[in-house]
């Protein structure tokens, strides 16, 4: 269990935030929100780097910070590690030098170096130094550092931020890993809402050194009343998917979700393997009745559940307002359409519709490993 109430006062800033990830929410926690909204502040009262004004701070029941009672554990000895944005490795020292420092330090250790090594795939670096690295080699290279220094829990501040979106591409497999395999809980922070998609179980969102909401992934990036907290132009929905079957012939995948059949660009991926599928709400088209001659393969039933208020795409243009709806096909589905359309469709509360989504919309970026994964999503 993690447990966190504090409040920390800056001169322009204030943080009052309460966190309680119960035991069975475990996984990935993802603190997401704009830059500056208290974020990695949060995590350092965690960590000890930074001293709550009041509050509590606790660990498996394990009080690391508590004002009232006088207690503040100094940082070396709370058990946590933290992977910062920059890799912050010893230049003068090699790969496993590196690796090993951290380690040195314990008296044990759940995981060895073989067996971290060959997790994030750095076991042909051993003899290299930092500055013979490419950047998303020496974040995995810090990510095992931090592992082998034995943490109960694994603090995450940005760690993809400082890197292209090749070097993304190549981390995120890897933290997905850490997390199906290591049994290690980690608190990822992040302003991506892709990353928190991929990665994350449970979800919150921060705002103004508050917690505005938390909970799964999918209930949380659904919901209108967050908007825009959640991303106006990365608004969407996630859908928890298995692989069904492959359609070789047309080089499509076919997943199924709680509203049915879904089918994306063909994935590398075993039937029977779980996903989690992001469908942004501007890739959604909705009809009245079911469209036929059509290339959109995706064509889901549902109800309206809940339109949401006006979205202006520029301050001095009414009439390129957006609205947005939200679409019950056995799971919430968001729509990003024009307030024309709302009124030519005359959708209200509980009028049935036709929610359609091209395949090709789907991409490699919009797909997330459900727990116990074994490979990265990816496309043939």
């Amino acid at each position: 269990m993690i447990e966190l109430r504090a409040r920390k006062h800056f001169p322009s800033f204030a943080i009052d935030a309460e966190i309680v990830i119960e035991p069975e929410e475990s996984g990935i926690v993802a603190l997401f929100g704009k830059s500056g909204c208290g974020k990695t502040s949060i995590i350092n009262m965690i960590a000890g780097l930074l001293r709550p004004d009041a509050g509590k701070v606790a660990i498996d029941g394990r009080v690391l910070f508590d004002s009232a009672a006088g207690v503040d554990i100094p940082p070396y000895r709370r058990d946590v590690g933290y992977v910062f944005q920059d890799a912050r490795l010893f230049p003068h020292m090699t790969v496993k030098s590196n690796l090993l420092y951290g380690a040195g330090r314990q008296s044990e250790t759940r995981f060895d170096l073989g067996q971290i090594t060959d997790l994030l795939d750095i076991g042909h670096l051993l003899t290299r130094r930092p500055g013979e690295l490419s950047g998303g080699e020496k974040q995995r290279v810090s990510i095992g550092r931090t592992i082998l220094s034995n943490p109960r829990i694994l603090l995450m501040d940005e760690p993809l931020a400082s890197l292209d979106g090749a070097r993304k591409a190549e981390i995120l497999p890897f933290i997905q890993r850490l997390r199906d395999e290591l049994g290690l809980p980690i608190i990822y922070v992040s302003h991506s809402i892709e990353e928190v998609v991929r990665l994350a179980d449970v979800m919150v969102l921060i705002d103004d050194g508050r917690v505005a909401a938390s909970g799964d992934v999918g209930d949380i990036t659904s919901r209108l009343d967050l908007y825009p907290l959640t991303g106006r132009y990365e608004a969407g929905s996630v859908l928890a998917a298995t692989v069904k079957d492959q359609d070789a012939d047309y080089g499509l995948t076919v997943l199924d979700t709680p509203g049915g059949d879904i089918r994306v660009p063909q994935l590398s991926l075993p039937p029977g393997q779980s996903l989690r599928l992001r469908i942004r709400a501007r890739d959604v088209a909705l009809a009245i009745e079911r469209p036929t001659g059509t290339s959109f393969q995706n064509i889901l039933s549902g109800t309206v559940r809940e339109i949401g208020e006006r979205i202006h795409t520029r301050s001095d243009a009414a009439a390129d307002a957006m609205v947005e709806v939200s679409v019950d096909i056995g799971a919430p589905l968001r729509v990003r359409i024009t307030r024309k359309s709302l009124d030519e469709l005359g959708l209200r509360t509980g009028s049935l519709v036709y929610a359609l989504i091209k395949a090709v919309a789907i991409d490699k970026h919009t797909l997330g490993r459900g727990a116990g994964s074994e490979h990265a999503a990816r496309y043939s």
